[in-house]
Protein backbone atom coordinates (compact mmCIF):
# COMPACT_ATOMS: atom_id res chain seq x y z
CA UNK A 1 0.00 0.00 0.00
CA UNK A 2 1.23 3.48 -1.04
CA UNK A 3 2.03 6.49 2.11
CA UNK A 4 -0.76 8.02 0.24
CA UNK A 5 -3.52 5.65 1.68
CA UNK A 6 -1.76 5.61 5.07
CA UNK A 7 -2.27 7.17 8.28
CA UNK A 8 -0.28 8.60 10.75
CA UNK A 9 -0.96 10.15 13.94
CA UNK A 10 1.68 11.95 15.45
CA UNK A 11 1.86 13.16 19.27
CA UNK A 12 3.86 15.19 20.70
CA UNK A 13 3.27 18.84 22.95
CA UNK A 14 5.86 20.40 20.95
CA UNK A 15 3.97 22.47 18.05
CA UNK A 16 6.74 23.04 15.91
CA UNK A 17 7.80 19.77 15.96
CA UNK A 18 4.17 18.56 14.87
CA UNK A 19 4.07 20.90 12.20
CA UNK A 20 7.91 19.74 10.63
CA UNK A 21 6.39 16.33 11.02
CA UNK A 22 3.61 16.78 9.65
CA UNK A 23 4.91 18.52 6.72
CA UNK A 24 7.82 15.92 6.28
CA UNK A 25 5.07 13.11 6.27
CA UNK A 26 2.48 14.51 3.87
CA UNK A 27 4.99 15.87 1.34
CA UNK A 28 5.93 11.65 1.46
CA UNK A 29 2.28 11.59 0.48
CA UNK A 30 1.10 10.37 4.29
CA UNK A 31 -2.34 11.50 5.57
CA UNK A 32 -1.51 12.81 8.74
CA UNK A 33 -3.56 13.46 12.21
CA UNK A 34 -2.45 15.56 15.04
CA UNK A 35 -2.56 15.31 18.73
CA UNK A 36 -0.68 18.06 21.83
CA UNK A 37 -1.18 15.42 24.86
CA UNK A 38 -1.83 11.74 25.68
CA UNK A 39 -5.25 12.19 26.35
CA UNK A 40 -5.56 13.30 22.50
CA UNK A 41 -3.97 10.84 21.38
CA UNK A 42 -5.79 8.29 23.02
CA UNK A 43 -9.34 9.35 21.78
CA UNK A 44 -8.07 10.02 18.42
CA UNK A 45 -6.49 6.13 18.11
CA UNK A 46 -9.49 5.22 18.64
CA UNK A 47 -11.80 7.21 16.22
CA UNK A 48 -8.89 7.28 13.69
CA UNK A 49 -7.94 4.23 13.45
CA UNK A 50 -4.64 5.05 12.42
CA UNK A 51 -1.73 2.56 10.50
CA UNK A 52 0.72 4.06 12.31
CA UNK A 53 1.43 5.98 15.95
CA UNK A 54 4.30 8.38 16.52
CA UNK A 55 4.33 8.67 20.33
CA UNK A 56 6.32 11.11 22.61
CA UNK A 57 7.38 10.01 25.72
CA UNK A 58 6.56 13.33 28.03
CA UNK A 59 3.14 14.80 27.19
CA UNK A 60 0.17 16.27 29.46
CA UNK A 61 -2.94 14.46 30.49
CA UNK A 62 -1.39 11.23 29.99
CA UNK A 63 2.54 10.26 29.27
CA UNK A 64 3.76 8.52 26.01
CA UNK A 65 4.43 5.56 27.82
CA UNK A 66 0.99 5.31 29.46
CA UNK A 67 -0.83 5.80 26.21
CA UNK A 68 1.46 3.20 24.66
CA UNK A 69 0.47 0.29 27.02
CA UNK A 70 -3.66 1.35 26.84
CA UNK A 71 -2.89 0.88 22.99
CA UNK A 72 -1.29 -2.63 23.63
CA UNK A 73 -3.60 -3.87 26.01
CA UNK A 74 -6.51 -2.71 23.69
CA UNK A 75 -7.25 -5.78 21.81
CA UNK A 76 -8.84 -3.50 18.98
CA UNK A 77 -6.09 -1.24 18.81
CA UNK A 78 -3.38 -3.63 19.99
CA UNK A 79 -2.22 -4.33 16.05
CA UNK A 80 -1.33 -1.00 15.35
CA UNK A 81 2.42 -0.22 15.43
CA UNK A 82 3.61 2.52 17.97
CA UNK A 83 7.20 4.19 17.28
CA UNK A 84 8.41 6.22 20.16
CA UNK A 85 10.42 9.50 19.08
CA UNK A 86 11.49 11.12 22.81
CA UNK A 87 13.95 13.15 24.43
CA UNK A 88 14.46 10.80 26.57
CA UNK A 89 17.49 8.22 25.94
CA UNK A 90 17.92 6.16 29.05
CA UNK A 91 18.88 2.70 28.78
CA UNK A 92 15.80 2.12 31.10
CA UNK A 93 12.99 4.07 29.11
CA UNK A 94 14.23 2.54 25.92
CA UNK A 95 13.52 -1.26 27.48
CA UNK A 96 10.52 0.27 29.03
CA UNK A 97 9.24 1.05 25.96
CA UNK A 98 9.97 -1.97 24.23
CA UNK A 99 8.80 -4.02 26.84
CA UNK A 100 5.20 -2.41 26.86
CA UNK A 101 5.29 -2.93 22.74
CA UNK A 102 6.64 -0.27 21.24
CA UNK A 103 7.62 -1.39 17.79
CA UNK A 104 10.58 1.29 17.29
CA UNK A 105 12.22 3.84 19.41
CA UNK A 106 13.56 7.35 18.30
CA UNK A 107 15.89 9.40 20.06
CA UNK A 108 15.32 13.47 19.83
CA UNK A 109 16.62 15.13 18.26
CA UNK A 110 16.42 13.10 15.19
CA UNK A 111 17.02 12.90 11.45
CA UNK A 112 13.41 13.25 9.82
CA UNK A 113 14.56 10.94 6.98
CA UNK A 114 15.38 8.42 9.36
CA UNK A 115 11.90 8.79 10.79
CA UNK A 116 10.64 8.10 7.41
CA UNK A 117 12.15 5.13 6.49
CA UNK A 118 11.16 3.47 9.64
CA UNK A 119 7.67 4.33 9.41
CA UNK A 120 8.04 3.14 5.80
CA UNK A 121 9.58 -0.12 7.10
CA UNK A 122 6.53 -1.05 9.74
CA UNK A 123 3.20 0.05 7.38
CA UNK A 124 5.23 -2.23 4.53
CA UNK A 125 5.90 -4.72 7.49
CA UNK A 126 2.19 -4.42 8.72
CA UNK A 127 0.46 -4.79 5.04
CA UNK A 128 2.40 -8.15 4.18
Amino acid sequence: MSAAKTKVLICDDDPLLLELMEFRLQAKGYAVVKAVDGAQALALVGEERPDIVVLDAMMPKSDGFEVLTRIKNDPDLSAIPVVMLTARKGEKDIVSALEKGADDYLVKPFIPEELLARLARLVSRGRR
